[in-house]
């Protein structure tokens, strides 16, 4: 004989609701959070964001030193463009920094050591000849030496090695060469 099957009765009392019924029901219900979240992200008020601190007023021969420093300082998020051609949030904090510093009167030197200080060398564009820097602007030039002295060297050899053909391979190239034609 066979067992009988007994079926267990799911514990909420949702089991006795048709299928279509349940799923409107889910429906509605997820529309009614989706609805509330809404309401509650726009109409609770934001806290009032500050200003921005406006940028000084400069005179004409100002701004055009602080394009000059602009344009002779890295970008460090870019890094491949100047802090004028930059428009990176860092670089237009950097701009104000160095617009500020040109209001309160300091000279180009003392800006660009700011900045040299607060950030090292690789944020000029042209980094100054130290002992530090020196590998980086005679290294390319020596890679290049080196790599002549190498090509001659290498061609010399191989200049110097060829031996002179004998009587049975200049034969056979004769006959190579006649039988081609």
């Amino acid at each position: 004989m066979r067992a009988r099957r007994v079926q267990r009765r799911p514990l909420t009392p949702w089991h006795r609701l048709p299928r279509k019924l349940l799923t409107v029901a889910m429906q509605v219900a997820m529309q009614a959070v989706l609805v509330t979240g809404l309401l509650v992200t726009f109409l609770t008020p934001t806290p009032l964001r500050a200003a921005p601190a406006p940028s000084p007023v400069l005179s004409p021969e100002q701004e055009q030193r602080a394009d000059k420093l602009a344009h002779g300082l890295r970008c460090l998020v870019c890094q491949n463009q100047t802090l004028a051609e930059s428009n990176a949030p860092l670089a237009l904090d950097m701009r104000k920094l160095i617009r500020g510093q040109l209001a309160e009167g300091k000279t180009d030197t003392e800006i660009m050591r700011f900045f040299e200080d607060r950030y090292g060398d690789f944020v000029r564009y042209d980094p100054p000849f130290k002992p530090i820097t020196w590998l980086l602007w005679v290294g390319p030039f020596a890679l290049l030496a080196v790599g002549f002295l190498v090509l001659v060297r290498t061609l010399k050899r191989r200049a110097g090695t060829r031996a002179p053909l004998t009587a049975d391979e200049r034969a056979r190239a004769a006959r190579f060469l006649d039988s081609g034609s």
